[in-house]
């Protein structure tokens, strides 16, 4: 027998547990489905943790810079603490009780399970001890799945004790040394944070610079940046097999190069959550990686569904997945509102200096077809990076549609380079004209203020 429901929601994320709050507050009954925590990779595994790690990794860093600006400081780095937090204040021990009992109290029906599409609002929960439950929904069905670490074909790789970030967050001694595979977010944070603590890190990435999504221009300072720090970096290469034996991993690489270390962290991807979701039996490819959404986050090609988060391919952050659960919510509820749009996604990486970006690279301006201008200048090179003095590497980068006379996207690296981004990410969004930008006052000295100079530099 099928248990009748207003709307069923599989996977609950940021995004789909914003999403369950606001239904059950407008009345709809909902059955939350979540094969394993509540609210998903970022609390756990994801934005939190490895920001507390990140954290801990730049009070140390500056801690070392106290000697070039202001005297004498000397620092033992203890990973304990680090430990601590992340196991006490942010995960509570990697349980989702108090989330459960947040979307409970609030009206929801949260069933710890697998679930899966039989047909059209109809949904089937494995439950964990082998039982199942059906449901139907009047009104629908979301889904908001995520994704999971990937792991590449590297030949030895499968058995092996590797890390993925999941494993990472939760280590409360470090190692002595350490290879990460991928030089993404993941990848470059958790890599600099563990050198700041003494581990010795190889950094190894396939593609030729760092942050392959962002400018060529952060990528390619960040790497001076950490060598700097005392990393090893190796961009343009490929990670052929891998080996454990005796507590220790060997990578071997296609230039025939072997690295060895002590532990090993994969950070090449995400492979999403799509692949025993039933997609077949809604009409859809059960091989698909993105599920297209409408404006509306319906998915298109399938009735009485909805898509949030990572397997809609427009962003895999937490603030894209809220911002469109909110869209989705309005669409549930026949509630007018403006519809998803992307042109001014933004997103940080939380390296030091920190890398934040929105909308569109200049690569990716020129391959849309527009009439491309770009400035940018040097952070360390303003007088607030002068002034700032040991940590101001950074860069400031704008590109403009010539034609419109707007930026469309730009990247701001540099001490709080998150931050700094706000101002852009404003501007793209809102399609601000450059020469309106030109006319404001921008307060000095500040970091932002190197924006003016970029937009001076549109060329």
């Amino acid at each position: 027998m099928s248990t009748e429901v207003d709307l069923i929601v599989v996977g609950l994320g940021p995004g789909a547990e914003s999403l369950v709050t606001g239904a059950v507050e407008a009345g709809l009954t909902v059955v939350a489905v979540e094969k394993h925590l509540v609210g998903g990779e970022c609390p756990y595994y994801g934005c939190v943790p490895s920001k507390m790690m990140v954290r801990a990794g730049d009070a140390l860093a500056e801690a070392a810079r106290v000697n070039q600006v202001a005297g004498e400081a000397t620092v033992v780095p203890s990973w304990a603490p680090v430990a601590a937090r992340i196991t006490d204040e942010a995960t509570s021990g990697w349980d989702d009780a108090t989330a459960v009992t947040r979307l409970e109290d609030a009206g929801a029906t949260v069933v710890h399970g697998v679930g899966r599409l039989t047909g059209a609002r109809q949904v089937e929960v494995t439950l964990p001890d082998g039982s199942t439950r059906s449901y139907s929904a009047t009104k629908g069905v979301v889904l908001n799945p995520g994704t999971r670490p990937a792991a590449p074909p590297i030949d030895g790789l499968e058995g092996t004790p590797y890390w993925t970030n999941r494993d990472a967050v939760q280590v409360t001694d470090l190692p002595g040394s350490l290879v990460v595979l991928g030089g993404g977010p993941i990848g470059c944070e958790m890599a600099q944070a563990m050198a700041r603590f003494g581990v010795r890190v190889t950094l190894v990435q396939r593609g030729d610079t760092l942050l392959p999504g962002d400018e060529p221009e952060a990528g390619a300072l960040l790497e001076e940046v950490l060598i700097g720090e005392g990393m090893r970096v190796m961009t343009g290469a490929d990670a052929s097999s891998v080996s454990y034996a005796d507590g220790a991993f060997t990578i071997g690489l296609s230039s025939g190069e072997q690295v060895v270390s002590d532990k090993l962290l994969v950070a090449a991807g995400r492979t999403p959550n799509l692949d025993d979701v039933g997609l077949e039996t809604v009409g859809l490819d059960p091989s698909a990686r993105t599920l297209e959404t409408d404006e509306r986050l319906r998915v298109k090609g399938a009735e009485g569904l909805w898509a949030l988060g990572d397997v809609t391919g427009e962003g895999a952050y937490t603030h894209v997945a809220m911002y469109q659960a909110s869209i989705a919510l309005r669409d549930l509820l026949d509630e007018d509102g403006a519809a998803a749009r992307y042109h001014a996604v933004p997103h940080t990486t939380f390296t030091d200096p920190e890398v934040g970006g929105v909308g569109l690279t200049e690569e990716k301006a020129r391959d849309a077809g527009l009439s491309v201008r770009v400035g940018s200048v040097q952070l360390d090179q303003t007088s607030r990076g002068f002034t700032h003095g040991p940590g101001a590497r950074g860069v400031i980068k704008v590109v403009e549609d010539a034609d419109r006379g707007v930026l469309v996207g730009a990247t701001a690296m540099g001490p709080a380079g998150g931050e700094i981004l706000g101002f852009l990410a404003l501007a793209v969004h809102a399609e601000v004209p450059v020469a309106t930008m030109k006319t404001m006052i921008y307060a000095y000295p500040t970091f932002h203020r190197a924006i003016e100079s970029a937009l001076g530099d549109l060329s």
